[in-house]
C-alpha cells in the first residue's frame, strides 16, 4: 500500500504542502511501506529531514564505478563487474583505490509524487570517502524519481584512509521530497533578512547563498584546517573518538599571507567564514560552487537539516566545515574566497525536532572539525 504525503499517516494530520519530508512522515512512510528494511530503524536513524542508510550483509569489490541506465538492474551489471564478495555481517575492511558496491538494508516503494535525493552523512564525507547511491535503471548518482519502487545500492570508494564497515553501518543518507520545494534567489533574500541564514561573511546570494573560506583564523600562527596523511591506520567508522588525530592529519597553520596553497590530490578539511543557519521550516544542501573559478572540489557531504545553526536548538555560531580536494594543478585560494553555496528548500512541515535538540547531533555549534572518530585535539 502507497500513502502519498498529502493522505492521514497513522491517524495524524494530513500534509498536503510541498517540499521536504520531515522525521515523522518518514517513520509513516515506513509503516506504510513506501520504505522496507530488513531490520526496523534503529535509534537516530532518521533525523528532522532525513534517513541515514544503512549497510547490507555484503559489499562486491568491482572493476570499475557504473550507473546501469534504462531497463537495467544493478544486480544484473554487479554480475558483470564484481572481481570479489566481502563478507561484511562481522566487519571487513575496505581499502583505498578500490570500489565498492553494498546493496543496502533499505528499498523503496515510492508514491508518484515523492521523489528523493541521497548525500555521504557528514562524518563519511570529512573521513574522504566517496560515497553515492544508485538505483535500478540509473541515469544519476544520488537520484531517485518520483515513483521508484525497488533497492538501493551504496558505491563506496575510500580514497584516503581504509575503513572498517559492517552490515547496520551508515555511511549515506537520503531525503524524501514532495514536488518541488527549492527556494529561488528572489525570495532566499527575504528569508535571509528575516533569519538571518549566514553572518560573519560578506552576505551574498546569487545561485543559493554563497560561502567563502576562512584562511584568516585568529591570526598569523593560528589552525585554519587539516590536511589528509596517506598511508596511515584504519578507522572503524562505527567507533566515536577513537583515533588520535595527529596519526591521521596534518594541521595547517596560518603564516603571513591568509593563502593556501592546494596540492594535487591532497584532501583538507577547512571551515567557511560564515556562520550557518538553518531556520525551522527550511532545509539546506552544499552545492559546489562554479567549477569554472577553480580546480578544486568542495564538500562531499551535503545535507544541512533544519536547525542547524539555530540558536534556539544550541547551535549560533555554526559554520560550515569544507572538504576539499585540489585537481590536477596547485591552486591557491585566498580568504574569502567564495568556495561553495547553500540552497536551500521549504520543509513540507516543520519537524517536531531539530538539528542538535538532544539526537546525537555531532557538529551542532561547530567551528573548524574534524569527523566525530578523532579525539578532540588538546
Amino acid at each position: 500500500m502507497n500513502v502519498t504525503a498529502g493522505q492521514t499517516l497513522n491517524g495524524s494530520a494530513t500534509l498536503s504542502a510541498n517540499g521536504i519530508l520531515p522525521e515523522r512522515i518518514i517513520h509513516a512512510m515506513f509503516a506504510a511501506g513506501e520504505i522496507s528494511a530488513e531490520a526496523p530503524p534503529v535509534d537516530g536513524q532518521v533525523q528532522p529531514a532525513s534517513l541515514d542508510l544503512r549497510l547490507g550483509p555484503v559489499a562486491y569489490r568491482v572493476r570499475a564505478s557504473f550507473l546501469p541506465g534504462p531497463e537495467i538492474k544493478v544486480a544484473d551489471r554487479l554480475d558483470q563487474l564484481k572481481l570479489h564478495t566481502v563478507d561484511l555481517k562481522e566487519g571487513a575492511v575496505l581499502e583505498t583505490g578500490c570500489v565498492y558496491i553494498v546493496p543496502l538494508q533499505e528499498s523503496l516503494a515510492l508514491a508518484p509524487d515523492i521523489s528523493a535525493t541521497a548525500n555521504p552523512k557528514s562524518s563519511t564525507g570529512r573521513l574522504d570517502v566517496f560515497t553515492r547511491v544508485i538505483t535500478d535503471n540509473g541515469l544519476a548518482f544520488d537520484t531517485v524519481p518520483a515513483g521508484y519502487t525497488g533497492p538501493l545500492y551504496a558505491e563506496i570508494s575510500p580514497l584516503t584512509f581504509p575503513i572498517l564497515v559492517r552490515s547496520g553501518s551508515r555511511l549515506s543518507q537520503i531525503r524524501f521530497r514532495r514536488g518541488q520545494s527549492l527556494i529561488p534567489d528572489n525570495e532566499l533574500e527575504h528569508v535571509h533578512k528575516t533569519h538571518t541564514l549566514t553572518s560573519g561573511g560578506k552576505q551574498r546570494i546569487g545561485g543559493g547563498v554563497q560561502l567563502a573560506i576562512d584562511l584568516e583564523g585568529d591570526g598569523p600562527g593560528s589552525l585554519i584546517g587539516y590536511r589528509a596523511k596517506h598511508h596511515s591506520g584504519l578507522i572503524d567508522v562505527d567507533v566515536v573518538g577513537a583515533q588520535d588525530p595527529l596519526d591521521f592529519w596534518e594541521p595547517i597553520y596560518r603564516r603571513q599571507r591568509a593563502e593556501l596553497i592546494l596540492d594535487p590530490d591532497a584532501f583538507y578539511i577547512l571551515v567557511s567564514q560564515e556562520a550557518v543557519h538553518v531556520p525551522p521550516d527550511y532545509a539546506a544542501e552544499m552545492v559546489p560552487f562554479d567549477p569554472l573559478v577553480g580546480e578544486f572540489r568542495v564538500h562531499y557531504a551535503g545535507f544541512f537539516d533544519p536547525g542547524f545553526g539555530h540558536a534556539g536548538a544550541g547551535g549560533i555560531g555554526s559554520r560550515a566545515v569544507l572538504e576539499v580536494r585540489s585537481h590536477d594543478v596547485p591552486f591557491i585560494v585566498e580568504h574569502g574566497q567564495t568556495i561553495g553555496r547553500l540552497v536551500y528548500e521549504h520543509m513540507a512541515e516543520r519537524p517536531e525536532t531539530l538539528y542538535g535538540e538532544g539526537i546525537g547531533s555531532n557538529y551542532q555549534g561547530q567551528a573548524l572539525k574534524l569527523s566525530k572518530h578523532f579525539k578532540e585535539p588538546s
